[in-house]
């Protein structure tokens, strides 16, 4: 039994310049890649509610808290993951089909160090390991691919001697 609770509602939810504000993740780890002396690098998607596609978590940035314990409280309550932000990837505009209209999500590269065996959404939300190629190929939305490729791109520099690959070798 899980005993975090997911936070609902918009009373708290922070607003700039008529976009809701978000926060979210890209969950990653490293998997040694059979005897080689390389290690793979996955990120963790989960499913959408609305439809086909994979997302990362991500969800209101309230006002009680920043934009980094956003977008960890986010990882936990949809995916069951706790690690470490590492890095701001940047901010990305989308269009929802809620009443707000737009959002501004603040994503975040967040190195995995704990998979909960539960968590809040566990009974709504399925997690996904996948390779960053098939991270971009699934996302249900393009300005998630455009974040994919930006954590693809900073991540090729600090991973640069590592030996890390960041796509899968098929």
């Amino acid at each position: 039994m899980c005993d975090l609770v997911a936070r609902t509602g918009r009373h708290l939810q922070r607003y700039e310049d008529g976009r809701r504000l978000v926060a979210g993740c890209i969950p990653f780890r490293y998997r040694d890649i059979n005897d080689e002396q390389k290690k793979l690098v996955e990120v963790l998607m989960i499913n959408s509610q609305s439809g086909p596609g994979l997302l990362f978590p991500k969800g209101g940035w309230e006002n009680d808290e920043t934009v980094e314990e956003a977008a960890a409280r986010e990882a936990i309550e949809e995916a069951g993951v706790r690690g470490d932000l590492v890095k701001l990837l940047g901010f990305y505009d989308f269009k929802t089909k809620q009443p707000e209209g737009m959002c501004r999500a603040a994503v975040f590269a967040l190195h995995v160090k704990e998979e909960l065996a539960s968590w809040p959404e566990q009974n709504t939300r399925q997690r996904s390991w996948v390779t960053i190629s098939e991270a971009a190929e699934r996302s249900r939305h393009p300005w998630i691919q455009e974040a994919v490729t930006g954590f693809s791109a900073w991540l090729e520099n600090w991973s640069n001697g590592a030996g890390c690959v960041a796509r899968s070798e098929r």
